[in-house]
């Protein structure tokens, strides 16, 4: 069967405002005045859902798309919560994500750890014997200190999965259950997932106490605001038409891959056609990773070629196009996309 090729592209527009301020959502003066000196005018949806039920102390199952303001909506509660006995523990699917929890964290002026694959495990060590307020992993990666010993969970005072349906889809499971096994039995656990598949549910009816769920969009709903289009072309025609999106469009694009190596084969014809293109996939090493995403973010690239590594983890504003040069492998990539 004939698969065709999709070409999805948005131009995001401002987000609405709100009535609910961030000072109706409960928070002390302290963990307010953070958020008012970062410039944030008015909390999302699933962050005015999610903030004051997690403040309660309650388990919190978060439904909404990527891009929706999901990091604020559990970093907040965590500064209000944790005890300084305890720490809080972020698991992510990719490093990407890792990253930039780690930086929404920062700027709320949270120690952290980063655990992640790809950087220094000696560094890691040393950045555990701190005493982290945060420790923000990739599942993985923390299963190596966990075996090496060089973490201990016992004192995770809350436990939150981001993007929990990613790290199912990317065989995980096993991991995350030994995680959440070596964890406090009375920790708060907030899961938050754009999709809620039965994995994903059976996952949180194993490991957390009677969530409370705040859906701010029924689970894989394509994101709003943004103009879908579908193009049918010979795959042979796929690079003269991404010149002529490229040509068209003169801000930021962001374009999917399905594999590395479609990936590399994009971003050296679109090097080649003099423009500023980075790649990012699971070939690539961290350090140029991340030169990647920080270049994109900056503009010193225009174009970004990736895998669905990370259609999940990319948080960068005003990007004009999303070019989908190849399909997706499932439905559910595509709405993260």
């Amino acid at each position: 069967m004939c698969v065709p090729t999709l070409w999805s592209f948005g131009l995001f527009m401002p987000t609405i405002s709100l009535t609910l301020g961030f000072d109706q959502l409960g928070l002390s003066p302290k963990v307010f005045a953070k958020v008012s000196a970062l410039k944030f005018q008015s909390p999302t949806p699933i962050q005015s859902g999610a903030v004051p039920i997690a403040l309660k102390g309650v388990d919190v199952i978060g439904i909404a798309q990527t891009g929706t303001g999901k990091t604020l909506a559990f970093s907040l509660p965590m500064l209000e919560r944790l005890r300084p006995t305890e720490f809080g523990l972020v698991l992510a699917p990719t490093r990407e994500l890792a990253m930039q929890i780690e930086e929404t964290l920062h700027k709320l002026g949270v120690s952290t750890a980063l655990i992640i694959g790809g950087a220094s495990i000696n560094q890691q060590v040393h950045a555990l014997r701190a005493r982290p307020q945060v420790v923000v992993a990739t599942p993985g990666r923390l299963i190596d200190h966990m075996d090496r010993r060089s973490v201990n969970l016992r004192h995770a005072g809350i436990v939150v999965l981001d993007e929990a349906d990613r790290m199912l889809d990317m065989g995980f499971a096993p991991a995350i259950r030994r995680i959440l096994a070596a964890t406090p039995p009375r920790r708060q656990t907030m899961m938050f997932s754009a999709t809620m598949p039965p994995e994903v549910r059976k996952l949180s009816e194993e490991f957390m106490e009677d969530p409370e769920t705040v859906e701010v969009t029924p689970a894989g709903t394509p994101v709003e605001r943004i103009q879908q289009e579908v193009t049918y072309i010979p795959h042979a025609n796929k690079p003269e038409a991404l010149n002529y999106l490229l040509e068209e469009h003169a801000g930021t694009v962001l374009v999917f891959a399905r594999t590395r190596h479609g990936a590399r084969k994009v971003a050296k014809a679109l090097r080649t056609a003099n423009h500023s293109a980075c790649e990012i996939h699971s070939d690539r090493t961290m350090a140029q990773r991340k030169d990647a995403l920080t270049g994109f973010k900056s503009g010193r690239y225009r174009v970004m070629v990736a895998t669905d590594i990370a259609a999940r983890g990319i948080d960068v504003k005003e990007i004009e196009l999303v070019v989908n040069y190849d399909l997706p492998d499932n439905p559910e990539d595509y709405v993260h996309r």
